[in-house]
């Protein structure tokens, strides 16, 4: 009976054993009642393994066999004498686990790849990237072109259902930024891109659609393109500003923009908000024109440069010169790419702190013939200095892509103060190369200001005591006008914030799928019957709400009591998003119009293309891609790279019209 016990045990672990390499050395041999023992095949020698139903496992075997002490794995030499070294163990391999083969999972990991690093799709049938995968794993199906591209489809798609739902869910509103790509083709690739901050004052800003329209537009598709945008990500009636660069714009379509914002939009001011100033194309526009000014001094210090660069020779030539001269700089020279206006920068300023060996450098190497004179040095420096201005006003767009726009007034009003004074300097060369710097510069502060002052009045360590002091510097005794107009900007901004509150909200079902948005479509042109509002006294609640505010003398608003507050302490590491968080419940109103304003963007660009000189090009593998392939390896790869969204729903939710 014992013994049948024994051998049903031994019959249920079989599958077990099965498992191990190392019953390929052992072999299970009943020794008494409920009792066996394991025996090597090659030295004999038994080990327990199952005594009263309680197995042993199986690691003392793996070290019989793996560490060379069965006497049979052993190698016995003719002769042995005390001094020959002793034998060293063989180390014990590590014991890994099979684990199973998961080629969804590897499809999912594979277009993520090629999203992230713009990998082509077709990589996936290279005879060189098939071999490699089945190196690592034989059991890898390869994919075909078709596949992967479905597969990278639907992750953008479960991505965007996931954005969406972000999107309907923010308190505040959206803005937009428009930047425009050329192509060796008649089309143009625009990528609108949103920008807003949602309920924890996140600020986010994912490129929300990439589309093609004829360049240039003359049918009115980027109006159509953009209109269909807001309807496909649920922002009609909730969108704040639309920026775009006035490369592109054209009195037509600003106009139909500006329309298109005033009706659907009433907190835009009648389409003030609309701005066609890419701050980033402004100062590389000013540095072009400079650089432009020095043109042919430029391309003798890049001719310069080039030279010593051309050689080792020649670097440790002039390497020698400059320790014969004691010149201090410890700058490199640098080459400069001519599409990036910052390496051109760079590349001036290295050369001229070591402008002295320069000068000297002909009598140390007969071969180098490009000398400038001193006046062609101090003629650069002076371009230096100006580019360096427009150089750390743009460097902000870098160090952290899209900050809050209560950064830029200080930083624009001290550009514009710095040009004007430099456009009325005694030295006839430098106000003749600023000159025509600052008139361009100043249309755009004056086009911008405003709202870039109604940006840092949101900052609780400056407000309008910073915008009042700063617009007395530049616009004298205009001071006061533009002060109030900032003000009154502000209150009718608030007071149209106050009345959103009191008005009914519509809750709307979309026909795809069960979200549900609430929308502020109470002001769009038909959309409610006034009679509703109408009291009896023939005022609307609307205008008596407006009424009692302006006619209450004692009323003093979120806006009046937060102006009047005492300025915050000015800290290096102040985050203004996180003191609106904190004094959200004390502004309620006033809070969610600085979440809006906050998030005004006022560059179009991504932080890698703002020193650029020329507009971007779509490469031809990217333009024979279909629309929709398109979009999704752009828009997916900018998601995933910012790490701006919640987990990922479930791909049952996913029901996206694209």
């Amino acid at each position: 009976m014992e013994l049948n016990i024994l051998e049903s045990e031994t019959h249920q672990n079989s599958r077990r054993r099965k498992k191990s390499t190392v019953w390929e050395h052992f072999t299970v041999k009943t020794d008494g009642p409920g009792c066996a023992r394991a025996y090597c095949k090659r030295c004999q020698k038994s080990f327990a393994y199952l005594k009263d139903s309680k197995q042993s496992g199986t690691s003392h075997l793996k070290r019989h066999i793996a560490l060379g002490i069965c006497q049979k794995n052993k190698k016995i030499p003719c002769s042995k004498t005390d001094a020959d070294p002793p034998k060293k163990r063989v180390r014990a391999k590590p014991y890994i686990a099979a684990i199973s083969f998961d080629q969804e999972r590897c499809n999912s990991k594979m277009a993520k790849m090629i999203i992230l690093h713009d990998y082509p799709l077709h990589i996936v049938e290279h005879q060189g990237f098939i071999d490699f995968v089945r190196a690592l794993q034989p059991q890898f199906n390869p994919l075909s072109l078709n596949a992967i591209q479905g597969d990278c489809v639907a992750m953008y798609l479960r991505e965007k259902q996931n954005l969406l739902n972000l999107i309907d869910g923010i308190p505040g509103r959206v803005n937009l930024t428009l930047d425009l790509w050329t192509s060796n083709q008649t089309s143009a690739y625009v990528f609108l891109r949103g920008h807003f901050i949602d309920g924890d004052w996140n600020l986010h800003h994912p490129i929300l659609n990439v589309f093609t329209v004829p360049f240039p537009d003359s049918d009115g598709s980027l109006n159509q393109a953009i209109v269909k945008c807001l309807s496909n990500w649920h922002l009609k009636g909730r969108l704040f500003t639309l920026a775009l660069d006035k490369f592109f714009s054209t009195e037509t379509l600003m106009g139909n923009l500006r329309s298109l914002l005033s009706v659907n939009n009433p907190v835009i001011l009648n389409g003030q908000f609309l701005s066609q100033n890419c701050y980033a194309r402004v100062l590389s526009r000013l540095a072009l024109d400079a650089l432009s000014a020095m043109r042919e001094t430029i391309n003798k210090v890049r001719e310069s440069v080039k030279y010593v660069k051309s050689s080792k020779s020649n670097e440790a030539n002039f390497l020698k010169l400059r320790q014969q001269l004691q010149v201090p700089s410890t700058m490199d020279l640098v080459i400069d790419d001519q599409n990036k206006w910052d390496t051109i920068y760079h590349m001036l300023v290295a050369a001229c702190k070591l402008k002295e060996v320069f000068v000297c450098f002909d009598a140390f190497d007969p071969d180098f013939r490009m000398t400038l004179t001193m006046d062609d040095w101090k003629h650069v420096e002076t371009l230096c200095r100006y580019l360096n201005y427009l150089y750390d006003a743009a460097n902000i767009l870098t160090v952290q892509p899209y900050p809050t726009a209560n950064v830029f007034f200080l930083e624009v009003s001290k550009l514009q103060v710095v040009l004007t004074c430099a456009a009325l300097s005694q030295d006839p060369f430098c106000r003749c190369l600023i000159m025509p710097l600052q008139k361009n510069f100043d249309q755009y502060w004056r086009e911008s200001c405003i709202i870039l002052a109604a940006a840092v009045a949101m900052d609780p360590r400056y407000k309008m005591k910073f915008v009042e002091s700063t617009f007395a510097k530049i616009f004298g005794e205009n001071a006061e006008y533009w002060t109030r107009f900032v003000e009154e900007g502000l209150n009718e901004l608030f007071l149209e914030y106050n009345i959103i509150q009191v008005l009914p909200f519509t809750a709307t079902n979309d026909n795809e799928g069960n979200e549900t948005m609430i929308k502020t479509e109470s002001f769009e042109e038909g959309a409610f019957d006034a009679s509703l509002f109408t009291g009896d006294d023939g005022l609307s609640d609307i205008e008596f709400y407006i009424s009692d505010l302006t006619c209450n003398q004692q009323y003093k608003s979120e806006l009046d009591e937060y102006l009047e507050e005492p300025l915050e302490t000015r800290v290096q590491e102040f985050d203004v998003l996180s003191w609106w968080r904190i004094n959200g419940l004390k502004y309620p109103t006033l809070s969610r119009l600085a979440s809006d304003i906050l998030c005004v963007p006022v560059s179009t660009l991504s932080s890698d293309a703002v020193f650029d000189t020329e507009i971007r090009k779509m490469d031809n593998y990217r333009s024979s891609l279909d629309s929709l392939t398109l979009e999704a390896l752009i828009c997916t790869k900018d998601w995933f790279q910012y790490k701006s969204l919640p987990i990922s729903v479930p791909n049952a939710l996913v029901k996206v019209e694209c």
